[in-house]
């Protein structure tokens, strides 16, 4: 599982569409308890659901991490979770996926300089007041040392979002193919083990 975390107008979601288009990964549709934006298709970008419903679904531990984010929640459902999948989430759900210890299971966070940002999330229409408290709010938040482990850190202002979906496919490929040859190794080493009568 490809998992993305960055903070607001990082390009999180357009890097992860187009791996979906060109890559062969699969949307990991998370859930929520925040209203949709403005073009926001129910179980297509999130599950919505309201927030009882959210707080039911985790004292049945039907999540494999949730987050409270501006007062509102965010879990990653355990059904479905699997290595073909990219996952955007906050560092906290991160920190919760990595030690569940799925296989195949690669971090990435996403670096953006705030200008860039800013500038971002001016163009799709959000409010300059709350576009400041949420830049403030992310340069915590999203700092590195919130997160137990990082396989890459990628900055998202320097090239395309086509080379930088490139790129991340790229890390993500090197990492699970360096696994599954250690796998392999280690079916082959206890064959021999075997063989030789080895305990």
């Amino acid at each position: 599982m490809l998992v993305l975390v960055g903070a607001s107008a990082s390009g999180k979601t357009d890097i992860a569409k187009i791996l979906i288009e060109e890559y062969n990964f699969k949307k990991m549709v998370t859930t929520t308890s925040r209203k949709p934006r403005q073009g926001e298709v129910n179980k297509v970008d999130y599950n919505f659901i309201s927030k009882k419903v959210f707080e039911n679904r985790m004292e049945k531990d039907r999540f494999l991490e949730t987050v409270c984010y501006n007062n509102n929640y965010y879990g990653t459902p355990k059904k479905g979770a699997t290595n073909d999948k990219v996952l955007i989430v906050e560092p906290d759900g991160a920190n919760s996926i990595y030690d569940c210890e799925i296989k195949d299971t690669v971090i990435v966070l996403l670096e953006t300089e705030e200008d860039t940002r800013k500038e971002r999330m001016l163009e799709r229409g959000d409010n300059l007041i709350e576009t400041i408290d949420r830049l403030e709010k992310d340069k915590e938040h999203f700092d590195k040392k919130n997160l137990n482990h990082i396989d890459f850190i990628v900055n998202t202002t320097e090239g395309t979002q086509d080379e930088l979906a490139l790129k991340i496919y790229e890390l993500y490929r090197h990492v699970v193919d360096q696994e599954n040859q250690m796998s392999i190794f280690d079916v082959f080493r206890n064959d021999e083990k075997e063989k030789n009568g080895d305990n």
